[in-house]
């Protein structure tokens, strides 16, 4: 496969941080690679580098193709879309704008060349991130950089950019933090840790798999040489000591033989033969020392440790015939649900749909339409928001957990846990990355000791390290918990039951994520073959309506079964 492009000894500092150190790598032409690495490991430094946004302190970026094309869609997009640029710049100058737009509605963007000056004012961030990754698309790039893409979509749109990924011809350079999406989207892993890169062939999965093996791997040659250096300094020290006895021995016999000259040079010679075989020990060791394998060293570890509360009654939230909805956007009506105490119950449904109204229904700040929604009053709920900007950032981290918890013992465990130096813990908030800040939130609702927890994105900004530590905390945790989620692993390894937005409804499914991933597949196979019936109908209803004038009363009560039959087909689709 032909290379497309070359990173060739990439130096990158900011400050006294060497952030990259000898980049060497190379993308080629149709590959598809995630970059990978901790928050702060300098993976968008690098995208930047090679996007030609900013240089490198050393180091070339050598381009094989002649105006190579690349795309770059930011993480935090910056883009300021109006009706103007997004109309001219994208839809009028591109060859296919149906193809834009059907992109545009694939990831929950309708209508787009409708939109008035206004709508394109009062965009949100994934909205702009949306059309921003339209913009990129439809400019056909050589190589497409994607910072976070999947910030911000639904499930639907995630799998949606999966398939057309898979139908993309050119090179693909993808940041992300969803493991699901890396498993489906990339065949080659390049991490980034310490500055420095390592290559991977495979997927995200194989990518922990293998990295694990190496480091075992490592370790054990490490051990074993160990072993063997132990053991020469073992043979030097006894041969030492062999050494100055046989020198003290050489002395007293040579004087018991009253210094015979030829007695003293055999035990002289016998002493120097002791001291070249230690002389010729040393060297070896030292020669072992110099070609030694360092001690590899272990994945920075982030421990979350959250409370774990004292069982309760059994249901602590119960819903009855609950509405919801603003002016013509009905978010869900006559629903019923309850959650028990001590279940993992993850709350599922496209954007829009209603799960962050719900939330902040059961919080108390926002009101039903109708019906009754109780909340146990014994629980203590801990609340994580998408937001970040909820947090004092005058102030530094220490400050924010000093008020938490006086004594501040706990706090500063719990920091020393999840990754944070003395340094990180006098920095103002505002200077902290978005990863840190959302460690921060999670710290603070674990040293407040909530029994129930409501999680909204909780592992957005967090890198893939922090994710599985996350993950591996709240399956300890025996409080209840009630998780709103884009994170597919997350759900699947977390979740054992799920509350679903379907059809204007909120459904109780008892099974987890798996479970009701499975079911509807089964149910979409049904509703296609149910689908499959009506197009037959149709079909033939075209085919006999032809043999009557429009006057003719078997035309009129065909043509009413052809407008039910569309409308049903309509719905069909819809559920699909």
């Amino acid at each position: 496969m032909m290379e497309l492009i070359k990173c060739d000894g990439i130096k990158k500092s900011f400050g006294e941080v060497d952030v990259l150190k000898e980049i060497n790598f190379s993308i080629k032409k149709n590959e598809s690679i995630g970059l990978v690495g901790n928050n702060g490991a300098g993976k968008t430094t690098l995208a930047n580098i090679i996007f030609g946004k900013i240089k490198s302190d050393k180091g070339n970026i050598h381009k094989y193709i002649k105006n190579i094309n690349i795309g770059y869609l930011a993480q935090s997009t910056s883009y300021k879309l109006n009706t103007n640029n997004f109309l001219d710049n994208v839809l009028v100058k591109n060859e296919n704008p149906n193809e834009i737009l059907k992109f545009t509605s694939n990831l929950g963007l309708d209508k787009v060349h409708m939109w008035n000056k206004e709508r394109f004012k009062g965009l949100s961030g994934g909205e702009k991130t949306k059309l921003a990754l339209a913009n990129v698309w439809a400019s056909k790039p050589d190589l497409l950089i994607l910072d976070e893409p999947t910030n911000h979509m639904d499930f639907k749109g995630v799998e949606w950019l999966i398939e057309e990924l898979k139908k993309f011809k050119k090179a693909i350079l993808i940041i992300s933090h969803d493991r699901y999406f890396l498993d489906k989207s990339v065949k080659r892993i390049i991490e980034l840790e310490e500055g420095k890169i390592n290559d991977y062939d495979g997927n995200y999965s194989y990518y922990r798999e293998e990295k694990k093996r190496r480091y075992e791997n490592k370790l054990h040659l490490f051990n074993v040489e160990k072993k063997k250096q132990e053991k020469i300094e073992l043979e030097i020290t006894k041969l030492k000591n062999w050494s100055e006895k046989a020198h003290r021995d050489s002395t007293k016999k040579a004087s018991k033989l009253g210094n015979m000259i030829g007695a003293k040079e055999h035990f002289r010679k016998k002493a120097k033969k002791r001291d070249n075989q230690i002389k010729s020990k040393i060297k070896k060791l030292e020669k072992m020392k110099e070609e030694s394998i360092e001690k590899p060293k272990e994945e920075q570890s982030i421990n979350f440790g959250f409370y774990i509360p004292k069982n309760r009654g059994q249901r602590v939230i119960e819903a009855k015939s609950i509405n919801k909805g603003y002016k013509d956007n009905k978010l869900f009506k006559d629903s019923s649900f309850y959650i028990k105490s001590g279940e993992r119950i993850g709350l599922f449904g496209a954007n829009g749909c209603g799960k962050t109204t719900l939330i902040k229904i059961i919080l108390e700040n926002e009101k039903l339409d109708s019906g009754d929604i109780w909340v146990s009053p014994s629980i203590n709920i801990g609340y994580l928001s998408q937001e970040l900007n909820d947090l004092n950032e005058e102030i530094t981290t220490l400050e924010l957990l000093e008020s938490i918890d006086k004594l501040n013992t706990l706090a500063r465990t719990l920091f020393a846990n999840m990754g944070f130096d003395r340094e990180m813990l006098k920095r103002p908030i505002k200077n902290l990355s978005l990863g840190e800040r959302t460690r921060i939130k999670l710290a603070t609702l674990i040293l407040k000791r909530k029994d129930f927890l409501i999680l909204d994105e909780p592992t957005n900004h967090l890198d893939l390290h922090s994710r599985e530590k996350l993950e591996k905390a709240l399956l300890d945790y025996k409080g209840t918990i009630l998780v709103v989620s884009h994170d597919r692993y997350l759900l699947e390894k977390l979740c054992d039951k799920m509350l679903v937005f379907e059809s204007n409804k909120i459904k109780r499914y008892e099974r987890g994520f798996k479970g009701y991933k499975n079911k509807t597949k089964h149910d979409n196979l049904d509703l296609a073959n149910e689908l499959m019936i009506i197009e037959n109908k149709i079909t033939d209803i075209l085919g006999k309506i032809n043999d009557f004038l429009p006057e003719d009363e078997e035309y009129k009560r065909l043509d009413n079964e052809f407008k039910e039959l569309i409308k049903q087909k309509k719905e069909l689709k819809s559920n699909i």
